[in-house]
């Protein structure tokens, strides 16, 4: 394996840190990458693209922006030249991270708020999202309420949902170690009552319904943008 070829993957081990702020995935397995490569000297031309031409410009902004964060720290990298496509706003928001002007001053006029409230919303809907993941297992193995509130992350069967929950309540300084409870306020920290758990746990369900729709509609939606012409006379 060359030195390019390391440094490239690299960058793209990098880009899969980065998630779109709404989905909770990561823009590599979301197929938001439409090119990555790295010049001799060291310079990383990303090419990222999205869904729709229309696609809210303060999601593609921390998008775009956690992607030049991430890329300019993998080692061998010299400069990260981060480039949104085909998007009504790619020009103000490929120029404002490229400076780091930050979402206000990128949109003058438009913006009013940087983005870090919005980002912490969508963190405590993974948190809900992933409430739901990890616990619906347990509930249809035959765990009660009573189980379920008592339960510590520790106590729960290592897997990929919980790694993401652990992640995500870390990321808000929520409670996340081994002897911490399972079910948790996402606003709070605190630990959700026996009287309180259904509703909470028809809250996390709805959630995660509502983000997996979310990513398969978005899924089909770059799919179709991106596809292939067919030449005259083929089918696609």
């Amino acid at each position: 394996m060359t030195q390019a070829v390391t440094v490239v993957s690299r960058v793209l081990d990098a880009l899969g840190t980065v998630r779109d702020p709404e989905l909770d995935e990561s823009v590599t397995s979301l197929g938001f990458v439409g090119s990555c490569t790295v010049s001799d000297d060291g310079v990383a031309q990303v090419r990222l693209r999205l869904p729709t031409y229309f696609c809210a410009p303060n999601f593609a902004f921390l998008m775009v922006a956690d992607a030049y964060d991430a890329v300019s720290a993998v080692p061998g990298i010299s400069r990260a030249d981060i480039v949104l496509e085909d998007h009504f706003a790619s020009t103000e928001i490929n120029d404002g991270v490229a400076a780091r002007s930050g979402f206000v001053q990128s949109f003058s006029g438009e913006a009013v708020d940087e983005l870090e409230n919005l980002r912490a919303d969508f963190v405590r809907k993974a948190v809900w999202a992933g409430t739901d993941r990890v616990c619906r297992p347990l509930i249809a193995a035959g765990s009660a309420g009573e189980d379920l509130i008592a339960l510590t992350l520790g106590r729960v069967a290592p897997s990929a949902d919980l790694d993401r929950l652990r992640a995500r309540r870390a990321q808000l300084g929520l409670p996340a170690g081994d002897d911490d409870p399972l079910v948790i306020d996402p606003a709070s920290g605190a630990a959700v009552a026996l009287e309180s758990l259904p509703l909470h746990l028809r809250r996390a369900r709805v959630t995660r319904v509502g983000v997996d729709a979310n990513t398969g509609i978005c899924r089909g939606l770059l799919q179709e943008r991106y596809r292939p012409v067919a030449a005259e006379g083929e089918t696609r």
